[in-house]
Parts: C-alpha cells; sequence; structure tokens
C-alpha cells in the first residue's frame, strides 16, 4: 500500500492525443514553435513535442533552465525525497547534466570528479563491480534461456519414441509434426510481474519456474504431461525473456549499455552450447537420454535464483515508485563515483517530469491499448516488433530447435547430427563477441542492415546444398558449412539488437508492458515456427523450407531499413525524442535522403555527405562533448609532460 501511495511517477503515462496520427503532427507543426516563443519569453525551457517531434531534434530538458532556478529546483528535489545532505552534491551533477561539455568549469567541482566525468569518455568499460556481476547475473539467465532451447533439440529425435508419436514412414505421421512442434511451443507466456515485484523479484520468481519445469519435464511420464511442464516453463521463460534485458538496460550508463545488455544473447549463445554439449554428452544413455537432455537445463537457473537479490534493483524502477533516495543508493552502486550517481539521478528524474506532462492515472489494460494508440509508443510499439518478429523470420529458430533434425534429414547418423549441431552452437557463441564492441560504435541499426543480405544468401546456399547428392563426401559438409556461415552473420547482427532494442525504446511508464509485448511477439512467434517447421520441412523439401526463410530475410530487412530508428549512445530518456520523429518523416529520411547517399557513396564512388536525421542539443553523448572531453585529456597531458621536461 505505501508503494501505491507513493506511486505518483509510476502511474504516469504519455497519453496519446485522440485525433489521427496525421492531425496530430500538423497540430504539432502548428502550434511548437509559438509554444516555444512563449516558453522562451517568460524564461521557461523550450519544449520538443513527445507526440510529433517534427524538428527530430533531441533535447536536453536542463538545457534551457537558467542556472539559479536550477539549483532551486535540485533543493526542493532532495528536500522532498529525503535526500538534503547531499544538496551540494546534486547541484553540481545538475548543472554537469545542463551543458555536458563545460563540466570543468561547473562552481565547485573536485579534481576527483572532474576525472570521473572524464573516464566516461576515455575509459568507458570501467565500470563498478556492483554493475558487473548484475550483467554477470543476467548472463545467467541468459544462459538457462539458451540451455531450456536446445534440451528440447536434441531430445526430439527420442522422445517421440519413448511415447509411441509415429515418425515420418507411418500413416499418422502428421500427428507426429503438430504433437514435436506443440511441446516446444511452450516457451511463448510473458507476464510483467516485474511491474510489483521489482526487476529481481520478477528475476526471481522466473528462475524458480525455470528450476523446477526443467526437472517436472525430465520425469513426465506421457505426452502430455511433458506439454504441460514445457508450457509452465513458458511462463518462466517469458518473464524472464521480459526482464532481464530491461534490467541490464536501465542499471548501465549510455555509452556501454548495448555492449552490456546485448550479453543476454551472447550467453543465450552460450548456453545453446552447453545444451548441445549436454545433449551430446547423454547420447548414448539408453531409454533415458531424452529426460536428461530436458532436465539438465535447470542447472544455470539455481545460481540465478541463489544470487539476483546481491544485485542493486533498477534506479529507474525506483523512482518509477517514489523512491528516489532508494534510487540514489543504487546508483551509487551502479557510477563510479557520487557526482556521477548525482547527475544521473536528476537527469532521469528531468526525463520521466517531462513524460508526466501529459499524463493522467492508467491501468495495465490501459498502458498496454496505449502501445498502439499513443504516437510515440507506438512507434517504439512498431519497431520492437518488427527487430523481434525478424529474429524468427531469419531462420535461427529452426536451427535452435531443429538443427539436429535438419542434419538428420541431411543422411547423417543421430551422433552426427548432434556433433554438426553442436558446430553450430559453438560458431553461434564465438561470433557474438565482437557484438560487444559492434553494437556501441556502429549502432544497432547498421549491424542489421549488414548481417541480413548475408543471412539471406547464407540460408539459399544451404537450401541449395541439399541437391548435392548423398552419397557425396560433399553433401553433408556443404551443407554444415553454409549452416555455419549463417550462425555467424547472425550472432553478431540479429542475435543480440532484438532484446537489448526492446529493453530500450520504450519510456518508463510502458517499459514493462512494452517488453513483455516484445517478448510475446518474439516468443509466440517462435512457438509458430516450431509448430510449423516440421511439417514445412517434411511437405517443402529442404531445400524449399531454408529457400523460404531466405525470402523472409530479405523481406526482414526492408521492415528494419524503413521502420527501425537507431538507438546508440542515448540514454533511456534521450529516446523519447528519437521515438518522437513520426514514422512517415523517419521513412522519407531513409528512402530519398540516405539510399541514395549509399548508392552514390559505395557504388559510384561519389564524395558526398550524409546530412543527419537527428539535431541534438545539449546531450552528453553527443560528439561535441566527447571531442571536448578528449581536448581536455590531451591539454592536460601536454601540461604535464611539459612540467615533467621543466623540472628536469
Amino acid at each position: 500500500m505505501a508503494d501505491q501511495k507513493k506511486d505518483d511517477v509510476s502511474e504516469a503515462v504519455i497519453a496519446g492525443p485522440t485525433t489521427t496520427q496525421q492531425d496530430s503532427e500538423k497540430l504539432g507543426e502548428s502550434t511548437s514553435s509559438d509554444q516555444n516563443s512563449d516558453n522562451i519569453e517568460r524564461g521557461e525551457p523550450e519544449r520538443v513535442n513527445l507526440n510529433a517531434n517534427l524538428s527530430a531534434k533531441i533535447k536536453n530538458p536542463l538545457a534551457d533552465i537558467p542556472k539559479s532556478t536550477l539549483l532551486r529546483d535540485v533543493k526542493e528535489f532532495a528536500e522532498r525525497f529525503g535526500l538534503a545532505d547531499i544538496i551540494p552534491t546534486l547541484q553540481r551533477g545538475a548543472l554537469i547534466a545542463k551543458d555536458p561539455p563545460n563540466f570543468e568549469n561547473v562552481e565547485g567541482i573536485t579534481d576527483d570528479e572532474v576525472q570521473a566525468i572524464r573516464d566516461e569518455v576515455l575509459h568507458k568499460w570501467r565500470q563498478p563491480k556492483p554493475l558487473l556481476y548484475t550483467i554477470i547475473l543476467c548472463s545467467i539467465g541468459a544462459a538457462v534461456q539458451g540451455w531450456d532451447q536446445t534440451g528440447s533439440n536434441g531430445a526430439n529425435l527420442s522422445f517421440p519414441v519413448e511415447f509411441g508419436i509415429p515418425d515420418d514412414n507411418d500413416p499418422n505421421a502428421e500427428t507426429n509434426q503438430w504433437i514435436v512442434g506443440l511441446v516446444n511451443a511452450g516457451c511463448w507466456c510473458s507476464d510483467p510481474i516485474n511491474y510489483y515485484l521489482g526487476r529481481r523479484g520478477a528475476i526471481l520468481v522466473s528462475a524458480i519456474f525455470c528450476v523446477l519445469t526443467p526437472i517436472g519435464s525430465a520425469v513426465s511420464q506421457t505426452w502430455p504431461q511433458l506439454l504441460v511442464t514445457r508450457l509452465l516453463m513458458g511462463i518462466g521463460m517469458g518473464a524472464k525473456a521480459s526482464t532481464v534485458p530491461i534490467f541490464c538496460a536501465e542499471n548501465t550508463p549510455a555509452s556501454v549499455r548495448g555492449g552490456l545488455v546485448m550479453c543476454w544473447q551472447l550467453w543465450t549463445a552460450f548456453g545453446i552450447l552447453l545444451g548441445f554439449s549436454a545433449n551430446l554428452a547423454v547420447k548414448d544413455v539408453p531409454v533415458i537420454a531424452w529426460r536428461l537432455q530436458l532436465g539438465s537445463a535447470f542447472i544455470p537457473a539455481v545460481p540465478l535464483a541463489l544470487g539476483v537479490f546481491f544485485c542493486p534493483e533498477s534506479p529507474r524502477w525506483f523512482i518509477k515508485k517514489g523512491r528516489v533516495a532508494d534510487a540514489y543508493k543504487s546508483l551509487l552502486q551502479l557510477r563510479n563515483h557520487p557526482i556521477q550517481a548525482s547527475r544521473d539521478l536528476y537527469y532521469m528524474y528531468a526525463q520521466i517530469q517531462i513524460e508526466e506532462e501529459a499524463a493522467g492515472k492508467s491501468n495495465y489494460v490501459t498502458r498496454f491499448f496505449q502501445l498502439f494508440t499513443v504516437p510515440r509508443v507506438r512507434r517504439a510499439t512498431l519497431a520492437s516488433f518488427v527487430v523481434m518478429i525478424a529474429q524468427q523470420m531469419c531462420g535461427i529458430n529452426t536451427m535452435a530447435f531443429y538443427s539436429s533434425t535438419i542434419f538428420e534429414g541431411a543422411g547423417s547418423t543421430t551422433t552426427e547430427s548432434l556433433l554438426a549441431s553442436w558446430g553450430f552452437g559453438l560458431i553461434n557463441f564465438v561470433f557474438a563477441f565482437p557484438a560487444v564492441w559492434t553494437i556501441d560504435t556502429y549502432g544497432r541499426r547498421a549491424l542489421l542492415l549488414f548481417t541480413f543480405p548475408q543471412m539471406a544468401w547464407t540460408m539459399l546456399a544451404a537450401g541449395l546444398a541439399f541437391y548435392i547428392p548423398t552419397d557425396s563426401p560433399a553433401h553433408l559438409g556443404v551443407i554444415a558449412l553454409f549452416i555455419y556461415l549463417f550462425a555467424a552473420f547472425y550472432s553478431p547482427g540479429e542475435g543480440p539488437v532484438p532484446f537489448t532494442y526492446s529493453a530500450e525504446v520504450f519510456p518508463l511508464s510502458h517499459r514493462e508492458v512494452g517488453m513483455a509485448w516484445a517478448v510475446a511477439t518474439c516468443l509466440f512467434w517462435a512457438a509458430v515456427l516450431s509448430i510449423t517447421f516440421p511439417r514445412q520441412f517434411r511437405a517443402m523439401t529442404p531445400t524449399g523450407a531454408l529457400g523460404f526463410y531466405a525470402a523472409l530475410n530479405v523481406l526482414a530487412w526492408v521492415m528494419i531499413l524503413l521502420w527501425v530508428p537507431e538507438t546508440k549512445q542515448r540514454t533511456l530518456e534521450e529516446l523519447d525524442y528519437i521515438f518522437a520523429v513520426p514514422t512517415r518523416k523517419h521513412m522519407s529520411y531513409q528512402l530519398f535522403t540516405a539510399l541514395p547517399f549509399w548508392v552514390k557513396r559505395y557504388i559510384f564512388r561519389m564524395d558526398v555527405e550524409l546530412k543527419p536525421l537527428y539535431q541534438f542539443d545539449k546531450i552528453a553523448q553527443d560528439e561535441n562533448y566527447i571531442k571536448e572531453v578528449r581536448r581536455q585529456s590531451q591539454v592536460q597531458a601536454q601540461s604535464r609532460n611539459a612540467s615533467v621536461s621543466a623540472s628536469k
């Protein structure tokens, strides 16, 4: 009850207009400039319409607030939330957030604080131990996800025999395809219980499910029992998949958020590799091999359940619940210096206040419908839907669920199929490592646009390789080669991006329900794939089935080009402005500005420049700020060198 009374922040949502998108955009265009002129005349900060950001301006909410007003606001903020003992630090942090490039000129800033701010740019991978522990624990959660998937992969070869499900040579073979698919379709449930229990509480609940249900699968005596346990596992996997990426994203600084949050995919891939290894280890165990393959998935869930409450809770979740002092305590553990914690706390709070401006009280059902009615949220819903469904369109889960079946269909023995699948898991894990660096350097969108064409041709080549005579030594080898190449392109692109991206794009008010929608989209279509692929593989032949997914890769590339904005190096709150840019404006820019640029630059080798879509206004991660920090560091180094030379 106490949390509910404090929940004046959490209940705030971006209430969308009742007009159509076109009407709201026209209204925003006609009134925003007049309103900003009035604001400036009154000494109030310029505001950007978060439902129709026609100027594509990424605005710092503190930039236009007079210094005296900001200091007064910070003092009132600190006294309101029980932080009066750190008012000077909070005020310095707010002044740094107001004008990041001039942080050295903030009155009263100490040498330690200056160095801490510099290190964010110069040594961005130096992060505090509690943050690294949080990432490691979340990585264990991802390994649970991967191991659960591949347990069913190897079991697909043996549990149908145990339960008397007919094989392809039986007149009732179609029953086999649907039952095998249904058992693997259990992992699609998503439940935003973190809204009430916090991120850590939701992870604990999901971990308990992920400990008990694999054991239940292993002791099932009939296929309906197995189906029920797999469906219950879906509750745990859905809650975990919708919470862990959010937990990572909300705890990490913007400069390394992509690299740290993508650990979800990296360690999902590691879990897949462990699952394939477990499948190989027990393949020769008579009768109960499939039970061990399914049951072994409980192992990584145990440390997840035991260790989650040693992590700091998400500071944004605390702010959402009105527990700002607790949010500051979390930030002290998640940042290297109190000045960073103070700056980030007030900046988060200021951005969340902007989200509240057009807000009203709402419940879960209302927020769900606002995913499709509020323009800013709807654009995030569309973008997350695209990256999530693209993960299924690319065909990766045909490999995760059925690679053993595919290789067996290519004429290999059960042992050879499991070995080939293990190789696929190894490639998937190893090639995910480059994304730790590239996802924050080149960006989420750029990785997708590069890797999808590569996945299309490798998937098509793998399908065509089935035409090689089965008695040829090259038959299995060529198929495996192109499937491995497919995995190598998938792992640094569509592998890490969907969960990282979906955890970022929604405003705090809609983050749980938005991520739940995104995960439900991914796992629902994974379920559809797992149901349909065995029948598709049988009806269309392997070449036809893999060719079908090659075509879907091309379609997914077009969808990403048009509907997925870039999010790298932006704080979660700054993304409000990115997704306030109308979809039509984004599509027009991609088709008529960006695409012609790439053609001229890389095909015709013309010396042209790309006009940027977004305008950044005093944002901490913009190029001017980073250049200024590096310049100041160089000046300081030259001064030290000169002093050393003079002393000699």
